[in-house]
């Protein structure tokens, strides 16, 4: 899940050649380690550890013939609060990407599996098995990338489908435009929209409302030597009741406090998708 805006801006500032020296060859195999931080672990706008800090690393490996692979772990909460277990997340993925047309245009394929190591038990009814796998296809045309992202697994981030019991929900996709642009001086800019369809989602009779939506961000990053900070602002239009009370109509109120694994609380419940501003820090090796 780490693909975000800021991932895409400081690619786009980091990799920019000066135009006044000669680009080096590019060597037949990489590794490129990373480690950040950031103040809201965001997934497609909606936050994985409830408003509260996220840690973050990873390896990309990547070869010259475009093959490319790599690993990447966060801090998460929602999965403990969920399933009772679970506080961390490790993606693993690969691919082949290239580019064409003097290197204006370029395109990306390959898969994700996002899971979540240590997690409970599902809960009959109430949610699945959150690990996924997804496809992806992407094309950019300078700083502007579009992609689409398809899950081939049996279910999709532990949501079920429908008022079916254990409705699957693989088939959901994502489909995004991302722009992002270096405008010099170790500053980036840029901008997010997408929208999230989770396959078999519906209102339920208790008035749950779908969990389709869209989200969108804004961003700016600058690369401060030693690091690369980043500030974005992101929103979903995700609608529905979310209050201490309970009874709450939008999919994305979650309570913390493994409310789901059976406590009975009903405090901690928080929107996770609403508008959030998020600062970030990232050091690639």
């Amino acid at each position: 899940m780490h693909k975000t805006l800021i991932a895409a801006a400081v690619t786009t500032a980091l990799a920019a050649p000066s135009l006044a020296l000669a680009a080096d060859p590019t060597p037949t195999h990489s590794f490129t380690p990373n480690v950040g931080v950031v103040s809201d672990y965001l997934f497609r706008g909606v936050s994985q550890t409830h408003g509260a800090a996220a840690l973050q690393g990873g390896v990309d490996y990547a070869h010259a013939s475009g093959l490319y692979a790599g690993v990447w772990a966060s801090t998460i909460t929602w999965v403990k609060d969920a399933y009772g277990k679970g506080s961390t997340e490790i993606d693993f993925y690969g691919g082949y990407k290239n580019s064409f047309a003097g290197g204006d245009w370029t395109y990306d394929v390959g898969a994700i599996a996002y899971t979540y190591p240590g997690k409970g038990a599902a809960i009959t009814n109430v949610n699945a098995n959150p690990n996924t796998t997804e496809v992806y296809g992407a094309l950019g045309y300078k700083w502007l990338t579009l992609k689409y992202s398809h899950a081939v697994s049996s279910h999709f981030i532990g949501w079920l489908g429908g008022t079916v019991p254990d409705k699957k929900t693989g088939g959901s996709n994502y489909l995004e435009l991302n722009a992002a642009y270096d405008i010099g001086n170790g500053w980036g800019v840029g901008a997010h929209y997408g929208t999230q369809k989770v396959k078999n989602s519906v209102t339920t009779a208790g008035g749950v409302l779908s969990a389709n939506y869209s989200d969108w961000n804004i961003g700016v990053t600058k690369d401060v030597g030693f690091g690369v900070v980043g500030l974005t602002y992101s929103d979903t239009n995700t609608s529905g009741t979310c209050s201490q009370a309970g009874g709450n109509t939008n999919p994305y109120c979650w309570a913390a406090g493994n409310f789901v694994a059976g406590t009975g609380s009903t405090t901690g419940f928080r929107d996770v998708s609403k508008g959030q501003l998020v600062l970030s820090f990232k050091k690639t090796f």
